[in-house]
């Protein structure tokens, strides 16, 4: 029997400059960060365990990891990022860091009982295999909180897009990132071994007045498109045409 191979979509090397050129304004842009990280402290802080060592995976300037400091239930949590600038920023907030790319996890097995994510899971290329090494890297006891976007986000830019590149082109290409639904996302965590997986959806709408305002907040909050090499960039006739779409609507 043959493993299936994994597809490459995205370009880990786009993903770390994109959070790279981010990092300096990151802060006048984690508004979303802010709000997931908060959310799952919440969820963290509905469970009974103390937790020993942890790790943030994903953490650009550490958001998440700086609001857990001083928090009594974790004694020890390292911001990991696949961008050294970014991890300059969460180091200067006094936290550990350490350059991490989620889809190559070298810690030794059972190494943490805590592993946090905040938006930054849906840019790997092989989530079940990252959910598999996440798993490994708990203690059997651990526990593990993500949050990913769901599969509508961002579905009006993906409709615009779409709509102007087949009116003016003729074709269309990948232009916004696929994005794992609910039921996805439960049986990713079941395939991938987790005792007692639970998945769970919140709707946040955030309403821009044009096409131009929400491309500057993904550009500020690192989450231009990363896709391989052979996907060519959106012309500038493309992108106003869907401005113009997205304005009409």
């Amino acid at each position: 029997m043959t493993t299936p191979s994994v597809p490459f979509i995205f370009d880990r090397d786009r993903v770390r400059r994109n959070r790279d050129r981010a990092a300096k304004n990151y802060q006048t842009y984690a508004f979303l960060k802010e709000r997931v990280s908060r959310d799952i402290l919440e969820r963290l802080d509905d469970t009974p365990h103390q937790f020993e060592r942890g790790i943030e995976l994903g953490a650009a300037d550490g958001t998440l990891s700086a609001m857990l400091q001083g928090n009594p239930k974790v004694q020890h949590i390292l911001a990991a990022d696949i961008s050294e600038k970014m991890l300059t920023q969460a180091a200067a907030r006094g936290l550990e860091t350490a350059i991490v790319d989620e889809e190559h996890l070298s810690f030794e097995d059972h190494h943490f009982d805590l592993v946090l994510s905040a938006l930054s899971l849906h840019w790997v290329n092989d989530l079940p295999g990252t959910l598999i090494q996440i798993r490994r890297k708990l203690k059997p006891d651990g526990l593990f909180i993500a949050a990913l976007p769901g599969g509508a986000t961002l579905m009006e830019l993906r409709t615009c897009l779409m709509e102007a590149e087949a009116e003016l082109k003729g074709r269309v290409a990948p232009r916004v990132s696929p994005l794992p639904s609910l039921a996805d996302m439960a049986g990713l965590l079941q395939r991938a071994g987790f005792a007692l997986p639970v998945a769970d959806k919140e709707s946040l709408t955030i309403r821009y007045d044009s096409l131009f305002d929400l491309a500057k907040d993904l550009k500020g909050m690192g989450e231009r498109a990363a896709f391989h090499s052979g996907i060519e960039p959106v012309s500038r006739d493309v992108f106003l045409k869907a401005a113009e779409i997205y304005a009409e609507r």
